[in-house]
């Protein structure tokens, strides 16, 4: 329940569903307490977790680890299977931006899933890096996932580092989980931000209504802790281009964040930025708008710079990616825009 890769979750496996219902004379006990009873292989830290994130309900509602469950109490708990997944190595190109014996930084293009899952078991990043690279290390419990150290939504682009030794996989998955490493995107978001820079905060976790989605929870109520700090890089009246910078790793992060502070990313259908949410009601902006969501096949989100220490010999390094051609149509598309239209 508590994933080692909390970056971003594409084809994520059916979670198996397990029903316990409380004894009639049930006394009152905690539910974390409750269910390290019932559910065998498991810790109590294991079972908080998936409390707070949402994976267990108790008569149809999600409710808090201390939670007194009573007589008769239906309780619900969603649990990933155990997986079994034979990964095929694929002739796919994969854009290679930097390479030596310890790692590789590459660039992912749109709509490349990163590691196989539910509903991709081929085409993905793991798939190619199979077929060009032998004997990738695996991390922790994952064997469907070799080299991979972090990961990027199916539509996000941008620059992505892959281990190639042991060594490697475990100093630069050090650097991710102690957020020594830097990560920047360039995303573009729905609205003026009134703001030149600033930081959104607030524990992320999937949404109680869908769970294909995430969803922020300002309280703290659920969720794991989540911190998103961006700078604006141009307005373009209806619309903003900003440089996001991670304190954390969370599925969806940015894309959650700016939905939750009002600014959906342009043309994000999971959270409603394939909307005209900003702008005029003319019929020629909204064709504008149209015509520019299909310059790109999802949302306006690229992971443009990634400073990593070598495994090795501990040098800082920085890579840089250009934006692709898509995502860059988008913005000369709002600048001559910006440029031409008469308020």
């Amino acid at each position: 329940m508590n994933d080692e890769l909390d970056d971003i979750e594409e084809g994520e496996e059916e979670l198996e569903i397990i029903n316990i219902k409380g004894d009639p004379n049930q006394k009152l006990l905690r539910l974390d307490k409750f269910l390290i009873d019932r559910i065998p292989n498991t810790t109590r830290s294991k079972i908080q977790a998936g409390i707070k994130d949402g994976f267990v309900s108790v008569n149809g509602e999600v409710v808090k680890a201390n939670y007194k469950v009573r007589p008769d109490d239906e309780i619900e708990l969603k649990m990933p299977p155990k997986r079994v997944i034979e990964i095929n190595a694929e002739d796919i190109p994969i854009d290679v931006v930097f390479e030596d014996d310890q790692m590789l930084i590459v660039n992912k293009e749109a709509g490349m899933v990163v590691h196989p899952g539910h509903g991709n078991y081929t085409g993905t990043l793991v798939n190619a890096l199979m077929f060009h690279f032998k004997n990738l290390p695996q991390r922790g419990s994952f064997n469907d996932r070799p080299g991979i150290v972090h990961r990027l939504d199916k539509l996000t682009t941008g620059i992505m580092v892959v281990a190639k030794t042991e060594e490697s996989i475990t100093h630069l998955s050090k650097q991710f989980s102690s957020r020594t490493s830097d990560r920047r995107y360039w995303a573009l978001v729905w609205g003026d931000i009134e703001v030149n820079d600033g930081r959104i905060e607030g524990h992320i976790g999937r949404s109680l209504k869908n769970r294909k989605v995430m969803q922020v929870f300002p309280e703290g109520d659920f969720g794991k802790e989540a911190a998103t700090n961006f700078k604006v890089i141009k307005r373009y009246g209806y619309v903003t281009l900003v440089e996001c910078k991670l304190e954390t790793g969370r599925t969806h992060q940015i894309r959650a964040h700016f939905k939750f502070i009002g600014h959906p990313l342009f043309n994000d259908e999971s959270y409603g930025g394939d909307k005209i949410l900003k702008g005029t009601t003319f019929t020629k902006y909204k064709q504008f708008v149209h015509n520019t969501f299909k310059e790109i096949p999802g949302q306006a989100l690229h992971a443009k710079t990634l400073v990593v220490d070598h495994p090795i010999t501990n040098e800082r390094l920085e890579f840089d990616s250009e934006l692709p051609q898509g995502f860059q149509n988008v913005l000369d598309r709002w600048d001559n825009y910006l440029n031409n239209r008469k308020d």
